[in-house]
């Protein structure tokens, strides 16, 4: 069974700086691939292990992606092989665009029989792109997955509902949105990480999937962090049944 998993280099959100005019600035930060991919990453292990299969990672993004730190961490947390398609167009891509271009990807890299995508990106978690990757190649695609089991050319997946587990069986090839409940990342060794160095990356441009017209289907206009507001304390002391109406008042005050 050949798996993909999908994922996403993000900011490490401590060096996030907000500046006095509430301007997010990423300058001083550090990158990573996210914590929802790492649970994709982690569960197509899991599932080649178990199949004797192969495991593709499949990333999609800015410039950062040259960094070979990245793509060596990446690399050692179970992946065979590395995909990217690097261009400053995609630096700001909204969910449409990544999934035209991972669509455009995945037809380039040949024959599959998963994809594996995080519930959502760590940075703007839209939880979007598995569902359009999906319905652009036209196969089965199911999100909040927190469990799958292969069986053939099927697999056996769980998702946790409101009130009850709903237990699918899905005909691949299939796009699956794993939830963050699926595993615990593994934490590479250093047996892992010295592994990471011989493995391959391809890398792939626009022009070669076919892919340099694909545009954002939004633009974003601004991006500010919430206006910081003193916290109040109201400290309300005295019998339980005076400090539950006191308490109420001082409630609807506000929401009026």
């Amino acid at each position: 069974m050949r798996v993909i998993s999908c994922c996403k280099a993000v900011p490490e959100e401590q060096d996030i700086v907000v500046a006095k005019d509430r301007q997010i600035s990423f300058e001083k930060a550090e990158w990573k691939f996210g914590q929802y991919d790492l649970n994709a990453v982690e569960a197509g292990k899991q599932i080649v292990d178990a199949t004797e299969g192969q495991l593709s990672g499949l990333c999609v993004g800015g410039k950062i992606l040259d960094n070979p730190k990245l793509k060596k961490d990446i690399l050692s947390r179970g992946l065979n092989d590395l995909y990217v398609v690097i261009d400053e167009t995609l630096e700001q891509a909204d969910t449409y665009q990544s999934a035209r271009i991972l669509e455009a990807s995945i037809k380039k890299m040949g024959n599959f029989d998963l994809i594996l995508c995080g519930a959502g990106s760590s940075d703007l978690y839209a939880q979007q792109v598995g569902n359009q990757l999906g319905e652009l190649l036209g196969i089965p695609v199911v999100n909040a997955v927190n469990k799958i089991t292969p069986q053939g050319d099927k697999v056996i997946v769980e998702r946790a509902l409101e009130d009850a587990i709903q237990v699918l069986e899905i005909t691949l090839p299939a796009v699956l949105s794993v939830s963050s409940e699926i595993n615990v990342p593994r934490i590479a060794g250093m047996k892992d990480i010295i592994a990471a160095n011989k493995k391959p990356v391809n890398k792939l441009t626009l022009t070669e999937i076919e892919a340099a017209d694909y545009q954002p289907s939004s633009m974003i206009v601004s991006t500010l962090a919430p206006e910081q507001v003193d916290r109040r304390l109201n400290i309300l002391e005295g019998e339980s049944e005076d400090v539950v109406d006191a308490f109420v008042k001082l409630l609807s005050a506000e929401l009026k």
